[in-house]
């Protein structure tokens, strides 16, 4: 084991740039993974990771110490894990890895979601989390989303990107004109009730982003345009829990 106490250190600052900047990440097609469920999910999915990074105190004793004996890794001190800011309370184990890029292109016969600029990384990984979940294979996200590698946007996901084929900076306009299923847009304004739309085939989702929703162009080219009933007093659902009530609605009327 390697052991790093300078935030000088070469190796240190390249995973200080990979921390801070989705350029970097971008440049170097590189990203972080932060914690032991999500290196575990990893490997469960992708084979082997070869490039860990552990916090001093967590060889002490306890799960991340257990799962890493015989492993070569390079040790850190607390202090310089804190200071990569990848998230609030580090859990002290971080996996550097290519970012994966998908095997083949969208395909128009399949379920899909379709994300319309959600920015926010924990809406993001969270719809990342629910597709997945649901079965659904596919996802693409129009450029003015989050970029779905980012370190939040796993910590977020829980895993849910290794079983998943991430198509990102597409033009969700072109897949709809070509999708072979039926195209369903969520949004307030002339929708048909979740529960009472029909549908049937494969079925491509798209929501819009926090505030602002789903685009005008988007809606136009749906083939159902839904809403979801809620009889309280809200005028709305925060993007990732409504992607969750739609796509296990979907789930529901598939295994009944």
């Amino acid at each position: 084991m390697k052991l790093i106490q300078s935030r000088d250190n070469a190796y240190y600052k390249q995973l200080k740039r990979l921390a801070e900047s989705g350029r970097e990440r971008k440049k170097r097609g590189r990203t972080l993974l932060d914690g032991l469920h999500l290196a575990q999910a990893w490997e469960a999915q992708r084979g082997p990771l070869s490039d860990l990074v552990v916090a001093e105190s967590a060889l002490s004793g306890g799960e991340i110490a257990d799962w890493l004996a015989g492993r070569d890794c390079t040790v850190i001190g607390d202090a310089l894990m804190r200071e990569l800011g990848i998230v609030d309370t580090p859990s002290g184990l971080l996996a550097v890895v290519d970012t994966p890029q998908p095997a083949v292109a969208p395909d128009p016969d399949a379920d899909a979601v379709l994300l319309d600029g959600v920015q926010d990384p924990g809406n993001l990984g969270s719809l990342l989390r629910s597709a997945a979940a649901a079965g659904v294979g596919q996802v693409l996200l129009s450029a003015g989303c989050a970029a779905a590698w980012s370190p939040k946007v796993l910590r977020a996901g829980q895993g849910a990107h290794f079983v998943l084929s991430i198509h990102e900076d597409r033009d969700l306009a072109d897949f709809m004109d070509v999708y072979r299923g039926t195209t369903l847009a969520t949004t307030l304004e002339r929708a048909t009730s979740l529960y009472a739309a029909q549908w049937a085939g494969p079925l491509a989702w798209v929501f819009g982003a926090e505030g602002r929703g789903v685009s005008p162009a988007l809606i136009e080219r749906a083939g159902l345009r839904i809403r979801i009933p809620m009889p309280g007093a809200v005028e709305s659902l925060n993007v990732g829990a409504a992607a969750a009530v739609c796509l296990f609605e979907m789930v529901r009327r598939r295994l009944t």
